[in-house]
């Protein structure tokens, strides 16, 4: 490594991905330190790090992990150099970065002030416009009133989608096909958006009937070095949510991915891009539309590692000890195929969060076979969290292989105690389009909907 060792790195989150920072940790010989919220006393997690400290004692379970101020605090007071956000919570807060930056503590992401520009989607898709990266029609400015917005969505011809600038999380947007429920859209969005973010600006953009969810992942150090790591497809969703992703994309010409992923590239070189990142796109029709960035690891991340051999949250800590990357663009071979379904607490079709205690677990195996879960029998999923308990992913040398070694995990799978999505994920991967690949990200919904009219459970 060089000379810029970290001797401690804080996870300053829960769960799964606070195990697998501590795994990419440990890969490096870094000292760990984990912080929780009184209802994640009992959790694995924070048993995986070297120290862990109570926070947020007289705070609600979600805002344990949303005090910038304690954390920084703990971070000093306990020696730590640098802090992983992994995702979600503060992950992509420019405020936090901020925080770190000015206590000499190292954020393991973007600079702050990069965080500012990327975090807001209508920055972000004019950066990417001056990029060279391809946008979908659209606003590249918030709405201002009703009327305005009346004349883009003329202009863009219906149907339109509106969203928050500040969203994430597939939150914050809104399908309008007529003139006559737009003004009443663009209200009920703006007030969802001051709710939820903070901010109530809007903007518009042309509605895509049928696209694919196409994302670029990518590694940028501080001398200008960036590679892409090829593509994920991330189109089986649920209300902007995803449910299954898988890589490399399936149909998807090579050329054009190299062509995107250059594009990508030099995106992060323009705008001084440090560590992991992901451009999204929708794709229809053989044409990519930039939709945002997302500055941080992403939860489907074990496909692109597995594909490609590079370990990413390792590499985000490298990058941001002062290492150059080690690797450059020619080096990153595409091999097999992998897949990925999240395990959730939840009903498998009404998806109705299910908290409370998991009296089985019993993990799948076999070659090409990753979990990654933070929980074990015993275990109480609290209800304050996202629902999400671990990682199934499978690994193939082809496409078939992968889909066949999911097929059998997903049988050996067992939980108990609690409602998991395991057999909608058993129901996907019996679905024959599925099993062709390149379904549209309507196509889970479509699907959910005749399911449902069929009357099967």
């Amino acid at each position: 490594m060089s000379e810029k060792v970290f001797n401690k790195v804080l996870a300053a989150n829960r769960g799964e991905i606070a195990v697998r920072i501590f795994r990419a940790c440990y890969d490096l010989g870094i000292h760990t330190v984990a912080m929780y919220s009184k209802e994640d006393e009992l959790s694995l997690f924070r048993t995986r790090a070297d120290e862990a400290y109570l926070v947020g004692e007289n705070k609600s379970p979600l805002g344990a992990y949303l005090d910038i101020p304690e954390i920084i605090d703990l971070a000093k007071r306990r020696g730590v150099d640098a802090i992983h956000p992994g995702y979600g919570f503060l992950s992509e807060n420019a405020d936090f970065a901020r925080a770190c930056e000015e206590a000499g503590i190292t954020f393991i992401g973007p600079p702050s002030d990069v965080l500012g520009k990327m975090g807001d989607k209508l920055s972000a898709k004019q950066i990417a416009m001056e990029c060279g990266v391809p946008v979908i029609p659209g606003c590249s400015e918030p709405l201002r009133d009703g009327q305005e917005a009346l004349e883009k969505a003329i202009s863009f011809g219906f149907p339109v989608i509106l969203k928050a600038a500040a969203g994430g999380g597939g939150r914050g947007m809104r399908v309008v096909r007529t003139e006559a429920a737009l003004l009443t859209s663009v209200n009920m969005t703006r007030e969802e958006a001051r709710v939820a973010f903070g901010n109530p600006t809007v903007y518009m953009e042309k509605f895509l009937e049928n696209p694919r969810h196409i994302e670029i992942q990518v590694l940028s150090d501080n001398f200008q070095n960036a590679v892409y790591l090829g593509e994920r497809d991330c189109s089986m969703q649920r209300r902007n949510q995803k449910v299954i992703e898988e890589a490399p994309a399936f149909g998807i010409p090579r050329r054009a991915i190299e062509k995107l992923g250059s594009r990508c590239v030099e995106a992060c070189r323009r705008i001084g891009y440090r560590g992991a990142g992901t451009f999204e796109f929708l794709y229809e029709n053989g044409e990519f539309y930039f939709i945002e960035m997302n500055t941080r690891v992403q939860v489907e991340h074990p496909v692109t590692e597995f594909i490609t051999g590079v370990d990413i949250v390792a590499e985000q800590i490298r990058i941001a000890a002062g290492e150059r990357l080690s690797f450059k663009q020619r080096d990153i071979e595409i091999r097999g195929h992998a897949i990925e379904c999240r395990i959730n607490a939840e009903d498998p079709f009404t998806f109705v969060p299910c908290p409370g205690k998991v009296t089985a677990w019993h993990l799948p195996g076999g070659p090409g076979i990753r979990i990654d879960s933070h929980v074990f029998a015993g275990y109480t999923v609290p209800p304050y969290y996202d629902s999400m308990i671990g990682k199934l992913i499978a690994y193939g040398d082809t496409r078939e292989q992968a889909l066949a070694r999911m097929r059998v995990a997903l049988t050996e799978f067992a939980c108990e105690g609690i409602k998991t999505n395991v057999k909608l994920h058993r129901l996907l991967l019996s679905d024959e389009r599925f099993a062709r690949g390149g379904t549209s990200i309507h196509y889970l919904e479509e699907k959910l909907h005749s399911h449902s009219s069929s009357g099967v459970n």
